[in-house]
């Protein structure tokens, strides 16, 4: 099974048990962050293991850091290996938030060097409507596997160096955040209201259709390639809040074949850590 973007229902229930498959739920709420677990003991895809945002898909928070900083990879790579994710298996991640969640996961495997990973599209709904099997409570821990981490440096930018990256008129910055927090209209989550200055908005969820699956590829492609008016996908930069749904943009990129965009792995909860760094509000994607 060719694991690269996405996966429908069917083919993840051919495919649990085969030994090499992993599925791992990452569902979670940022208003009740204990939400996601419980959700996850109250019924899941059968075999899958439980990965916590804040706890398993992020490093601590710092002084000077957005809400949801890089795992340090070697910690993630032991953490994945302990839930049974080696070297030659195949990961599915999903959640029930249209891929907001299952994206960071599969942005993070392929950041380490883990290119077998998809995101169950349509997510926990799409495998209950297919019928699928569901499980509950803490499955017996796995036969602990080997998993090395090669992290690529160039996958992801820090604050400093997206900075120096606003002043080159072919760079794109892209925030993928609601267009009503993006305008500064509402901040439920960060210290102050409104966007990087110089950023466009493309909030994840126009990656979706209305059944919350992601649009095809070729619609993908036509909506981005006119998104960025002729950038190269190579110019842009992913960020959104935390550093999390701006990997659902990036995955909305690579399954239209528009490889290369970079993470501001900060995002917005960095850049206002510190209140020098101007803040912009209103506007439009």
């Amino acid at each position: 099974m060719e694991l690269r973007t996405l996966i429908d229902a069917a083919a993840l229930a051919r495919h649990l048990g085969d030994g090499r498959t992993v599925p791992i739920d990452c569902r979670f709420d940022l208003a009740r962050p204990a939400a996601g677990r419980d959700a996850y003991r109250a019924g899941h895809v059968p075999g899958a293991r439980y990965a916590s945002l804040d706890a398993d898909l992020s490093a601590p928070v710092t002084a000077g850091s957005g809400r949801h900083p890089l795992p340090d990879p070697r910690r993630f790579a032991a953490w994945l290996a302990g839930v049974g994710v080696g070297e030659d298996s195949g990961v599915v991640a999903y959640d029930d938030a249209g891929g907001a969640y299952a994206a960071r996961l599969w942005w993070l495997l392929r950041w380490i060097g883990h290119e077998r990973v998809a995101v169950l599209d349509g997510g926990y709904a799409a495998w209950i409507a297919a019928g699928g099997a569901v499980e509950t409570g803490e499955p017996a821990p796995p036969t602990p596997a080997t998993l090395r981490a090669r992290p690529d440096a160039t996958a992801h930018l820090t604050t400093a160096e997206v900075e120096r990256a606003l002043a080159d008129p072919r760079r794109v910055l892209v925030d993928a955040r609601a267009p009503e927090r993006f305008a500064g209209a509402v901040e439920p989550l960060d210290r102050i209201a409104g966007h990087v200055p110089g950023a466009r908005n493309h909030p994840f969820a126009r990656n979706l259709g209305p059944d919350g699956r992601f649009l095809g590829a070729t619609e993908l492609r036509r909506r981005w390639v006119d998104f960025l008016r002729g950038a190269s996908p190579t110019a842009m930069i992913s960020m959104c809040g935390s550093g999390v749904t701006a990997c659902h943009n990036l995955l909305a990129l690579e399954i239209a074949g528009l490889r290369g965009a970079k993470l501001y792995a900060g995002s917005y909860s960095e850049w206002v850590a510190d209140p020098a760094r101007p803040v912009a509000t209103g506007g439009e994607g």
